[in-house]
């Protein structure tokens, strides 16, 4: 997954595709769906094991779905500022950083949408419900792993262990907003919000929402592929922009930490 997100976010070089992901280079583009599609098999095979979620049905899903991307969450590769200011030089400030980072996602987004769109082309789409469930959880994670890399883009990292900090933007996620600001100094807070009933409930209803809106990916004769890949880029992008418009209303929490995890020049000992 993070290779995907972090190839997707370079600009488009030599011949573009210009569909549902946006402009990228037919090559790149080609080989996103394609790590998308395989990406997704993966993750329904881990879902399917055992039978355990199709015996679980419909009604108890949305459980299953939450408990697995609550488990998964501190597995999400999250890039330091530095790290993201080292892969993206010519990002000058916060907001440059961030437009390159929901466009990486989006386009992820859109790969992993159009991967399960194609399969429903079979005659008997294998699995389907399994794929749905998969995509589902592999568009959360991707759209976690913006969450968290906007908030060491605007200064704001939460704070804690990894489960903690985890657990803080999957909560973001849910709530499709910056980490409340008392508790980015608050670290102890984390580990209360990563048990309680009420985040588990916001996390299993935006995972059944997400659901409902990628059944007519099923839709066959590859119509499904852009249906979903549309459908997919289309949230990832809102999403990026209502975090990052939360994010800007916010002083970062040390106004010197874009300088400070700049990349060293030649000649010089520091940023």
């Amino acid at each position: 997954m993070a290779e995907l997100v972090e190839e997707l976010e370079q600009p488009a070089t030599g011949p573009v595709d210009t569909g549902p992901a946006g402009p990228v280079s037919e090559e790149r583009a080609e080989r996103g769906r394609r790590r998308g599609a395989a990406l997704v098999a993966g993750v329904a095979g881990q879902l399917g094991r055992g039978g355990r979620f199709a015996a679980k049905g419909a009604a108890r899903g949305g459980r299953t779905l939450t408990e697995q991307l609550l488990v998964a969450a501190p597995r999400i590769p999250v890039r330091s500022l530095a790290t993201l200011r080292a892969q993206h030089p010519g990002a000058n400030d916060p907001e440059q950083l961030a437009d390159l980072l929901v466009t990486g996602a989006s386009r992820a987004s859109a790969a992993l949408g159009a991967g399960v769109g194609a399969a429903a082309m079979l005659p008997v789409p294998p699995a389907m419900a399994l794929e749905i469930a998969a995509e589902t959880l592999a568009v959360a994670a991707v759209e976690i792993k913006l969450i968290a890399e906007l908030h060491e883009a605007y200064g704001q990292p939460a704070q804690g262990t990894t489960t903690q900090r985890a657990s803080a933007y999957v909560g973001a996620w849910a709530n499709r907003r910056g980490i409340d600001a008392t508790l980015l100094v608050k670290p102890a807070g984390f580990a209360a919000m990563a048990l309680g009933a009420e985040v588990r409930q916001q996390v299993r209803k935006r995972l059944t929402r997400s659901t409902l809106r990628r059944l007519p990916s099923l839709v066959p004769l590859l119509v499904g592929a852009g249906i979903g890949a549309t459908v997919n880029r289309r949230d990832t992008r809102k999403v990026g922009r209502a975090v990052r418009a939360d994010l800007r209303s916010r002083p970062p929490v040390d106004g010197g930490y874009w300088s400070a995890a700049g990349p060293v020049l030649p000649g010089r000992t520091g940023p």
